[in-house]
């Protein structure tokens, strides 16, 4: 009940903002004859201000869509495209009163006793928390944020809702369990309760700010824990100038290349490097401090989002890139086959002939004559036609890769984003998997091997005889089945049972070791081969 009503709520909303005419004509059909049943209130507003105004009515959910929208400039009418970067910072806020409130809730005492200054002026709303300017009564100057009231209700029914269209999407299309809906609703769902939580969000900035520690091409405020609590985060307040003033920048002589050039080295920095990279970067989020126009830097903010890549798929993505690069496409198929991203059985000819159609038309061209958004599109057509499976961890990732193009085009049209991330990937592959990789990975963990190996030793000579007390479980099953009246019944028993006992035996000895030792999963072919030697050796 609560799932329809809410989205009877949304289409209520759309439709009296007259949203069906964003829709190309031939696509409105039905919709525009129920929008005219619903009374209209777009009086004066553009189109533009009339979805800013839908999305901000419908709730956080939608801001961060219009948000994402708002980065694509060079996709959207500039009717629609200015209105929607109004939500990057300038939703409608809370009452400044209320934030007082809720600081001195959090932090337990009153605004006055922690701060000499605290400003009641919004300096900034965005979809799920505003900023106040304050100053610490140690002189600090500081932002306080502070988490909208009411909030994570909202949310939890958009979500519900999500849920409920992503199962039905899935039980009901072709192509429902290969887009993984649910899974990816479901991530999305930890991602945006995850920035409810401002002591995560903190969390996230101290350790982004520790990884940048000496950069010099980018910098992230400092946090005042002793301030900071689920619903308020207290942090340094840094000037700068906004990613999307490019008219300042232009003014200022500020070297646009390397200003573009510099945010692509981040990204790739954080992706590859950390493992761990901001997945909100819209441009309310990212400021540049020109004070030497000849070597700007990055000041980022908002770390609600982020994303991270485990081993195995930072490999397999770094590679893909690399062979992308390279023009590599039968690589680049090998690896979707390898990494099971798409079917074992898949044509590997025809997919590096689908994967190079799309693909060719990057290469040799700025990328102010290509959208990544477009080739994105392509790609996932090119996906359904071979069964590839979306893979919700990369979602993020593909998310953030968007934002970048899109700030990329507009600082500097001309950048070509592979081709300033090639030498990036080429170092890393070389370090990460060449002789130098393995050998610092086993710098890293042979201390941990050594202290291990008593145990793995202990474990693998006891293992023949944990398999001999199998081995006579099975065969005093297989006794039981001389009982069995009928000859031929009792050999085909005898067969079945002995291959399922045979297999569980195995299953059974291997769940014995890893239970008891949870270190042994990821060691288990090392462990197999000592194995082997010592049932040999027995003989």
């Amino acid at each position: 009940m609560g799932n329809s009503f809410r989205l009877f709520k949304i289409l209520r909303v759309l439709f009296s903002e007259r949203i069906d005419e964003l829709l190309p004509q031939p696509k409105r059909g039905m919709l525009k004859a129920l929008a005219w049943c619903v009374p209209s209130i777009r009086m004066k507003r553009t189109r533009g201000e009339r979805l800013r105004d839908a999305l901000q009515t419908l709730g956080p959910v939608f801001v961060k869509f219009g948000q994402m929208l708002s980065t694509r400039r060079d996709l959207l009418p500039p009717d629609i495209a200015g209105p929607l970067a109004e939500l990057q910072d300038r939703v409608k806020p809370f009452s400044g009163e209320v934030a007082r409130s809720i600081v001195e809730s959090e932090l337990g005492c009153s605004v006055d006793d922690v701060f000499s200054e605290f400003s009641s002026d919004v300096m900034a709303s965005a979809s799920v928390a505003q900023v106040h300017a304050a100053r610490l009564k140690s002189g600090e100057e500081v932002i306080a944020k502070v988490i909208r009231p009411g909030i994570e209700k909202v949310i939890e029914e958009d979500l519900k809702l999500m849920t409920t269209i992503a199962r039905f999407v899935e039980r009901n299309f072709v192509d429902g369990k290969r887009l993984k809906l649910v899974q990816v609703v479901s991530d999305y769902r930890m991602t945006i309760l995850d920035e409810l939580d401002l002591m995560r969000e903190a969390a996230n900035t101290a350790l982004i700010r520790r990884n940048f520690a000496d950069s010099t091409i980018c910098y992230v405020p400092e946090i005042y824990w002793d301030y900071t609590r689920r619903n308020v985060m207290v942090e340094e307040r840094i000037y700068g100038v906004p990613i999307s003033r490019i008219d300042i920048f232009k003014e200022k002589k500020v070297n646009m290349e390397k200003l573009s050039e510099r945010g692509v080295e981040i990204f790739f920095t954080q992706v590859f490097d950390h493992s761990f990279f901001h997945a909100d970067m819209h441009p309310g989020n990212v400021f540049v401090d020109i004070s030497d126009p000849e070597d700007p830097v990055y000041k980022a903010i908002d770390f609600g989002i982020v994303g991270t890549l485990d081993p195995e798929s930072q490999a397999y993505l770094a590679q893909n890139l690399l062979a992308f690069l390279e023009r590599d496409y039968r690589a680049v198929a090998e690896l979707h086959v390898e990494s099971g991203w798409v079917p074992k059985d898949t044509n590997v000819g025809e997919f590096e002939s689908a994967i190079r159609t799309v693909c060719e038309p990057i290469f040799q061209k700025p990328l102010g004559e290509i959208s990544f958004g477009v080739v994105l599109i392509r790609l996932f057509e090119v996906a359904r036609r071979f069964q590839m499976e979306v893979q919700p961890q990369l979602i993020l990732l593909q998310k953030t890769l968007l934002n970048i193009e899109g700030l990329g085009r507009e600082l500097y049209p001309q950048l070509d984003l592979w081709k300033t991330g090639k030498p990036f990937l080429d170092r890393w592959v070389k370090e990460r998997l060449g002789a130098k990789g393995v050998a610092d990975y086993t710098k890293r963990n042979i201390s941990r091997w050594v202290v291990q190996f008593p145990a793995l030793t202990n474990t693998l000579l006891t293992a023949p005889e944990r398999l001999e007390r199998i081995e006579s479980i099975q065969l005093q099953q297989i006794d039981v089945l001389k009982h069995i009246g009928q000859e031929a019944k009792k050999r085909r028993l005898t067969g079945y049972l002995g291959t399922l006992l045979g297999v569980s035996g195995l299953v059974i000895a291997g769940a014995a070791l890893i239970t008891e030792y949870d270190w042994f999963a990821g060691h288990w072919p090392f462990a197999i081969a000592v194995l082997s030697m010592v049932l040999l050796m027995r003989r």
